[in-house]
């Protein structure tokens, strides 16, 4: 058993069976109480509590992240460690499937989500139960459900919050050239993201270049390869935050990421789609390409999601494509976590299918 099994905010299973971990989940203000708790896997291995565990962990309304310190394989924990939303393991463990993620401190980075989750308990909760909602959902269902919830949070305090803390900023200026280049030759398209001066944040200008550049390949089947690569020292580093918090109200705000982003058509050209990584991919700039049938990255890019740090949560796709790629579990630790992945792991985990020196310059002889 870990040294902080007893500690608040820690729960044995034998507590999660006997649902301590499904008492009333807010306040009498409607503040959320506890919105983390982490599992303690290393203690004792009883069938019957373990069921019960199991059991009363796929019905709770609260994020459950499990912990173990114990380098092993596989252990009669495992069937729990699924039915949560994540489990922290030491780098040595593989454990039996995706619902692990490695790391050389499993316990300090399970304060470390815990604390997270208790700064933005909103958009920690509203990212987990999406989560698990949408994993066996189709893509454009799971896609609508994540634009409602986004939007939702846009109302909320945590957004305000931080759009308070980041103070007024004027809108990006025009695009002097195209923000978008697209080049055709033959059956191939190439199509690169061209605001390195913003480093490809992913604005209403750029996500409108995009979505005119894919429907070509969405609309013309003789469009046998499209090629997704970004301009300037990184492929994108997600949304514009100069345009946060600018939409008109947060209807319109869901209908345009839904109808007019480039989740949707990304995904419809999958099978024809190779995106093409380097530099810092943040938000969106991992969020869209993840719905490519195949992303190659340079061995220096790193991947990161900030979106709970801003009482937000992944809403270009992420909460969709990702999991599609690495499985809910680690998902939730990459976005609530807010830190970078770097390249090898991404690889390991399945977020990347192959590391190139110079993605971009391949896409360039190749097309």
């Amino acid at each position: 058993m870990t040294a902080e099994a007893s500690s608040a905010g820690w729960l044995a299973p034998a507590a999660l069976a006997d649902g301590r971990a499904h008492e009333s989940l807010l306040d009498g203000f409607g503040r959320v109480v506890d919105p983390l708790f982490l599992v303690d896997l290393d203690g004792p291995a009883d069938p019957g509590l373990l069921g019960r565990a199991t059991r009363a962990a796929r019905s709770c309304d609260r994020i459950l992240v499990g912990v173990t310190t114990a380098d092993r394989r596989s252990g009669p924990h495992d069937e729990l460690a699924s039915a949560l939303d994540l489990a922290l393991t030491p780098y040595d463990r593989i454990g039996s499937g995706r619902c692990f993620a490695g790391t050389p401190d499993p316990v300090g980075d399970a304060r470390l989500l815990l604390a997270a989750a208790t700064e933005a308990p909103q958009a920690a909760l509203v990212l987990a139960r999406l989560l698990r909602d949408t994993e066996r959902q189709s893509v454009p269902a799971a896609l609508d459900a994540e634009s409602l919830a986004y939007s939702a949070l846009l109302g909320g305090k945590e957004f305000r919050r931080w759009l308070d803390r980041r103070g007024p900023r004027p809108l990006p200026p025009a695009a002097l050239q195209p923000a978008v280049l697209a080049e055709r030759i033959d059956g191939r398209l190439r199509v690169t993201l061209n605001r390195p001066e913003r480093r490809n944040a992913y604005g209403r200008e750029v996500r409108d270049a995009l979505v005119e550049a894919l429907q070509v390949a969405v609309l013309d089947d003789t469009v046998e390869q499209v090629i997704l690569d970004g301009a300037g020292p990184c492929f994108c580093s997600g949304g514009d935050l100069a345009e946060f918090g600018t939409a008109p109200d947060l209807a319109t705000a869901h209908f345009v990421r839904t109808h007019a982003g480039a989740g949707r058509l990304l995904h419809q050209i999958a099978d024809r789609l190779e995106a093409r990584l380097h530099g810092s991919c943040v938000g969106a700039g991992i969020e869209l390409p993840a719905f490519a049938g195949r992303v190659v990255a340079h061995p220096d890019t790193t991947f990161r999601l900030p979106e709970v740090g801003m009482g937000l949560i992944p809403g270009a796709g992420g909460t969709v494509s990702i999991p599609r790629r690495i499985g809910r579990w680690r998902t939730l630790l990459l976005a609530l976590s807010g830190r970078a992945l770097d390249a090898p792991t991404a690889m390991a985990w399945g977020l990347v299918d192959e590391l190139v020196d110079s993605p971009s310059r391949r896409a360039c002889n190749q097309v």
